[in-house]
């Protein structure tokens, strides 16, 4: 049997005031907080960014292969594989964003959804956060129909040609990595 990992109840920060300077509409906000520290020390120019939060979905079709895209993104160099996301509109759940952006990017439905968890992409600035999901038993029902910028065409895939290209470094994107990874992982409980 595994001992628990030990755990002390960690103080936290304490945000004493915050002012918006930057407000670029709904997709990108930029505060500066003024923080005080456990220890008492205070922080008066604390950077938060604020975008909507995000969900990533890896699907795999009926006959077991996962649709990913290979694309090109403007903050990465050159082409990577990357699992269908987006971020949340207003107001919306995730798993409703999950479906969606899997309708409208890759033309699917999916019978089976295992949530993955939601995590921060940044616990000292904020940013948003991003909530996984694995669409098992997922079919073609339409044509995508996506807004998004990227060039990018989508790709079917085995498990073993998903797990070498994560291994490869393939997924140039951490949260997209992640997301491989925690599925590879579920599949093999």
């Amino acid at each position: 049997m595994s001992t628990p990992i030990p755990r002390k109840t960690p103080r936290a920060w304490k945000t004493l005031s915050k002012k918006t300077i930057l407000d670029h509409g709904r997709f990108l906000k930029v505060e500066e907080h003024r923080v005080q520290l456990p220890d008492g020390r205070v922080i008066p120019d604390w950077t938060w960014v604020i975008i909507p939060d995000a969900v990533i979905v890896l699907a795999r079709l009926l006959n077991k292969r996962f649709l990913i895209f290979q694309q090109t993104k403007y903050a990465l160099e050159g082409v990577s594989l990357a699992p269908v996301g987006g971020m949340l509109e207003e107001g919306e759940k995730p798993l409703s964003a999950a479906k969606r952006e899997l309708m409208e990017e890759m033309g699917c439905e999916a019978t089976n959804w295992v949530p993955l968890g939601c995590y921060v992409l940044d616990p000292n600035r904020g940013v948003a956060k991003v909530h996984y999901f694995l669409a098992l038993d997922a079919s073609r029902v339409a044509e995508p129909d996506s807004d998004d910028l990227e060039d990018q065409e989508m790709l079917e895939v085995t498990r073993e040609e998903l797990e070498r290209a994560l291994f490869a470094g393939d997924f140039k994107e951490a949260t997209w990595a992640a997301l491989v990874s925690m599925t590879l992982n579920h599949l093999r409980v």
